[in-house]
């Protein structure tokens, strides 16, 4: 054997197996799962809305690095407007204050932000952030904003460098803004672009390759979620952001309708989204989060595939500590409105449910008692690592001896007992198809809930009116579509999603307002009998309210920990002391592989402090509003 077919007879013997070996998932992944658990930072909306400064922001970006990054608080997010000059008429929905660049994307205003001028951006804030060990993000509305679209700003081609061209043209905001599917909400700041036209995927190519530039490291997506759906958005943004060189965590707001239905379309898309309205510091508006946390966890949503890793219900900020007010034009002014007792049910839910934890208060006046509370070793370790997390039904209750005097106001929060409202769901659940035509005489027709109600709901049908030759545009796109009337002669027309930013505590469904040309008012009926909104692409359903925060209810939630614990949650909804009781017997029947009948449970209640052992109850009286959180060592 000469040498060269020596040679070669080695080199295959030796090394063609590694050459030809195909790579695993494991082996090609080489970044971190995205994610892995539920992201925690703080954000400026709660404490100072849309008004905060470079300064403010940084030092609060300092104290969260100092005192909460070593809990896991490890972004740092400016939410909206970060592009309004703060002037004279300026406000969360005031058109013509916005700054923007030549390719009509909004830049920090140079005023509040001025490590912004010369072009920079973000990038000077975000370097700040990062030296700080921090993790720095934004929030994003819809689209394109009114502003841009006004000016008729060219749009950015990112491959060339220049202004996009295609066909022989120069395409601009006008070619690519929906004015019609202006945010419902905002009417006057933020409108969805066309995806269908590679102008508007270019125009949101420019946006998310400029916050990555800046070195953003988290994005809060606002009115693409809920009843303000836009899910073509949604989709083409996480595909832009899974092709960077760089993760960015995708978070989506806000949470209006939101059904486990809606959100299994998303879920894959995106790392968190909320499954509510804004959250502030009312009783009502925590109470509002036992239903919706536990029909997530029943449809296996917690922690479910996401973009580049893990997706994460979101129950919204924690506003909690020193506090602005909502939609307000200044910072922080006031202490939360929450009770402790009402506070500590707040992060044990949010934690038993593992929601991301943002909080929300000005840490520059962060208070021992809140300190101490949004750092709870147990809190964290159950948000963190817990797992089979769920609504746990086998509880007892009975109202405490202790006389308490109680307030009427606590009755009265709830409301609407018995009253029926639209909801918007996926067009995918049968329930949609629930709608039918009813002639009144020969040229009026109403369309009705077919469900037998009493008195079924019902809605006048008329063809849109074109209010100007300008709108003529839209005509071919919404033909077919119907205006629905709350009566016959009264130019009110039903809207799809709320037309005001909503709190929790109320109500998602539609409202009604004067007709005009908006997708939002544009309805289809088809032949299955679903009634699709144009703005959101989601169905109409009818259903009846239960009174809320008046009802007479505890709950309970359970968990196992990564070391053979269980955790178990008592929380008294009740407006009143109350005894709440677990026979451990039952844990078995939601984690059949943990029998505890006969066994010994070692148990520790965190608020109280109080310890001991049992073989069969657990049982505590509670305060009304309040929680208990037991940690059970059973051997």
């Amino acid at each position: 054997m000469g040498f060269f077919p020596f040679f070669f007879f080695f080199f295959f013997l030796f090394f063609a197996p590694s050459l030809c070996r195909v790579p695993s998932e494991t082996h090609l992944r080489t970044e971190p799962e995205h994610a892995s658990t539920p992201p925690r930072g703080w954000n400026s909306y709660d404490s100072f809305c849309w008004t905060v400064s470079e300064e403010e922001f940084l030092q609060n970006s300092e104290i969260v690095s100092n005192r909460l990054k070593p809990h896991g608080y490890e972004y740092v997010v400016v939410d909206y407007l970060w592009y309004r000059r703060k002037v004279p008429g300026a406000y969360t929905d005031s058109l013509g204050f916005d700054v923007i660049d030549e390719w009509g994307r909004p830049i920090p205003d140079p005023g509040r932000w001025p490590s912004s001028k010369g072009g920079k951006g973000f990038s000077e804030v975000a370097k700040k952030v990062h030296s700080m060990g921090l993790k720095f993000g934004i929030h994003v509305m819809r689209g394109i904003s009114l502003q841009a679209f006004n000016a008729n700003t060219p749009i950015l081609d990112t491959v060339k460098g220049s202004a996009y061209v295609e066909s022989g043209r120069q395409w601009r905001a006008k070619d690519i803004g929906l004015k019609e599917r202006a945010c419902a909400w905002m009417p006057h700041g933020f409108m969805s672009v066309n995806t269908k036209l590679e102008a508007g995927r270019a125009f949101l190519r420019s946006l998310y390759l400029q916050y990555a530039e800046w070195g953003v490291d988290f994005v809060k997506n606002d009115c693409v979620f809920g009843g303000d759906l836009d899910i073509d958005e949604i989709t083409f943004v996480s595909e832009v952001l899974r092709k960077l060189d760089r993760p960015i965590l995708y978070s989506l707001s806000p949470g209006t309708s939101v059904t486990p239905a809606m959100a299994k379309e998303v879920s894959g898309l995106v790392n968190m989204y909320r499954i509510t309205a804004d959250d502030w510091d009312t009783w009502r508006d925590v109470f509002s989060h036992f239903d919706v946390s536990r029909d997530f966890s029943n449809a296996k949503m917690i922690g479910a595939k996401g973009l580049l890793g893990r997706s994460w219900p979101d129950l919204d900020m924690l506003p909690l500590g020193w506090l602005t007010d909502p939609g307000s034009n200044e910072g922080p002014h006031r202490t939360s409105n929450l009770n402790l007792d009402e506070q500590r049910t707040q992060m044990t839910l949010w934690a038993m449910a593992k929601s991301p934890l943002m909080f929300g208060g000005d840490v520059r006046k962060l208070d021992e008692t809140t300190y101490n509370l949004i750092t709870n070793p147990t809190l964290l370790e159950i948000n963190s690592f817990s797992q089979n997390n769920m609504e746990f039904p086998y509880v007892s209750a009975r109202r405490s001896r202790r006389k308490e005097k109680v307030l009427p106001q606590d009755f009265a929060e709830g409301g609407m007992l018995g009253k029926r409202a639209l909801s918007l769901i996926t067009c995918k659940d049968p329930k949609a198809n629930g709608w039918s035509t009813k002639a009144i005489d020969q040229d009026l027709e109403q369309i009705c809930w077919r469900e037998k109600l009493e008195g079924p709901p019902c809605l006048y049908k008329r063809k849109p009116l074109l209010a100007s030759g300008v709108e003529m545009i839209y005509k071919q796109q919404y033909e077919g579509t119907l205006h629905l009337l709350a009566s016959d002669g009264m130019e009110i027309c039903l809207d799809g999603s709320p037309r005001r930013r909503l709190t929790s505590k109320e109500f998602a469904g539609g409202s009604f307002s004067p007709c005009k040309w908006d997708a939002n008012q544009m309805w289809d009926l088809n032949a299955n009998g679903s009634l699709v909104n144009s703005y959101s692409g989601l169905c109409a359903a009818v259903d009846l309210l239960k009174d809320d925060a008046g009802s007479s209810e505890v709950r309970s939630w359970i968990a196992t920990g990564r070391r053979g614990e269980i955790y178990l949650a008592f929380f008294n909804l009740n407006p009143q002391m109350t005894v709440i009781s677990a026979n451990l017997a039952d844990v078995a029947k939601v984690f059949p592989w943990k029998s505890l009948k006969g066994v010994s449970c070692k148990y520790h209640e965190i608020w109280s402090g109080k310890s001991g052992v049992t073989k069969r109850w657990i049982s505590i009286a509670v305060e009304k509003h309040g929680s208990s959180l037991f940690v059970l060592t059973c051997v």
